[in-house]
């Protein structure tokens, strides 16, 4: 490793309120010997530059240290949650998307290394943000000292972005999961399940509107036993409650399903 990379590690480690140097480092963890940022370049390093060590291993340990840092955090949360609203917010502070905004949060662009054919794919580009912070989460874990003292390390770095993930998800318990919500609510008027109709509407890689989706939910409440029974509903029940845009059929899915809640007033509905 050259020193000045060496440098630049040091300085973005600082940035996560992680610092080797000054007590929150390998003196903390109880590590012997000099401390090591090679697992940290390692995270950062993609597949994709074709060099001898890359992110795969870290972030394999990384997904699964990710999941146990944040069930600690969630079991810590005040006031607590039952074991359902933490499974399902859990889901939230470790998927893709909230890793690839972590990513932008943390300015790790600069720092990963790329190969030519990644560096151009920019529609990729969220794809492998959200790789490299897993792969990340496990460098910092094995650089300080794995069960002697990475978790803790870990945790000082995610805990405050997950404090505030937190806050806000559970402000809006429909943030991000407008399908399932939708899904939640015509079962529970006795409906069938939401039907979504895509189209591809551009072939261009990136295109926030390359895809467009309308939803609909089915016409005829039935009972438990699955007959048939009277229910008021809105108006425009029959037609397509709901359609959006998005770079994916699963995004124009959500936006689609977000409008339909707005449209049938079914609780919170935030903008994207």
């Amino acid at each position: 490793m050259t020193p000045r990379r060496r440098q630049q590690l040091l300085a973005f480690l600082r940035r996560l309120g992680l610092d080797p140097e000054t007590g929150k480092g390998a003196a903390a963890s109880g590590l012997e010997g000099p401390f090591s940022l090679e697992p940290i370049d390692e995270a950062l390093t993609h597949t994709s530059a074709a060099l001898p060590c890359n992110h795969e291993r870290l972030e394999f340990l990384g997904d699964a240290v990710l999941r146990l840092a944040a069930a600690e955090f969630l079991q810590a949360l005040q006031p607590p949650l039952g074991v359902g609203a933490c499974s399902a917010l859990r889901a939230q502070l470790v998927s893709d998307r909230w890793l690839s905004q972590l990513a932008t949060t943390c300015r790790l662009d600069p720092l990963i290394h790329l190969g030519p054919k990644a560096l151009a794919d920019q529609a990729g580009r969220a794809t492998v943000r959200a790789e490299i912070c897993e792969a990340l989460v496990g460098g910092i874990y094995e650089a300080w000292g794995g069960a002697s003292g990475g978790l803790a390390a870990v945790h000082t770095w995610l805990d405050p972005h997950w404090h505030r993930a937190s806050a806000e998800l559970l402000a809006d318990p429909h943030r991000h999961n407008w399908k399932s919500a939708l899904q939640e609510w015509s079962q529970g008027q006795g409906l069938g399940l939401p039907v979504y109709h895509c189209e591809e509407r551009s072939r261009i890689h990136g295109d926030p509107r390359r895809f467009h989706c309308a939803v609909s939910i089915p016409t005829n409440p039935v009972t438990a036993d699955g007959t048939p029974r009277e229910h008021r509903l809105v108006a425009s029940m029959g037609q397509p409650q709901g359609s959006g845009f998005g770079g994916s059929r699963r995004e124009a899915e959500q936006q689609a399903a977000r409008q339909a809640l707005a449209t049938l007033q079914v609780g919170p509905h935030p903008s994207p």
